[in-house]
């Protein structure tokens, strides 16, 4: 999994009735754009993450850009 600052972290719900997290990418700690990233998510919290299986990049050009 590789991000560029300002692309949007998809986290999943991993049970029935938990929501899905969207969160901006602030700061990338890894290594060619790896794992951690700094995460701000939609209610202002802040947060350190190490994505797992459950969670997908979306670069920010497709964020923009929405196909229809």
């Amino acid at each position: 999994m590789n991000a560029r600052i300002g692309d949007l972290l998809h986290v999943h719900g991993a049970v029935v009735g938990q929501h899905d997290r969207v969160g901006e990418i602030i700061e990338i700690r890894g290594d060619s754009g790896g794992p951690p990233y700094v995460v701000r998510f939609e209610d202002g919290h802040e947060a350190l993450v190490y994505p797992g299986p459950d969670a997908v990049v979306e670069s920010r050009e497709a964020a923009r850009h929405p196909v229809r």
